[in-house]
């Protein structure tokens, strides 16, 4: 998968046009996702990407990077060995291009105002 573009509020993923949240999961795009609490990434909101098992998941904490993710978070994806990268979501798009071009397992959570 390749982000072709992002800008406050709008992803355009492999050509497909998203202006919510979303993750992207090996060739797929789970358009829509919420979190439970906001500006908080609790691992509730990742049990598909806990499912998939990625070797790294990019977060992308949106323009301003004001998404956290907890410390629970963080040591729940360290003990299902998946890496994690927090960025702000400009950033997290580039990473996350950067590794798929190398063929890497990776997934993508990312927010896209604030």
């Amino acid at each position: 998968m390749h982000i072709d573009s992002y800008e406050f509020g709008q992803i355009v993923v492999d050509g497909n046009s998203f202006t919510k949240d979303i993750i992207i999961l090996a060739n797929s795009v789970q358009s829509n996702w919420w979190r439970k609490q906001g500006h908080t990434l609790s691992t509730e909101d990742l049990q598909t990407v806990f499912a998939n098992k990625p070797s790294v998941l990019i977060v992308g904490c949106g323009a301003s990077g004001l998404m956290k993710v907890p410390n629970e978070t963080k040591q729940a994806l360290q003990n299902c060995e998946i890496g994690l990268e927090t960025l702000d979501t400009q950033k997290a798009v580039q990473r996350f291009n950067e590794l798929s071009l190398s063929d890497a397992n990776v997934a993508a959570a990312l927010h896209l105002t604030c």
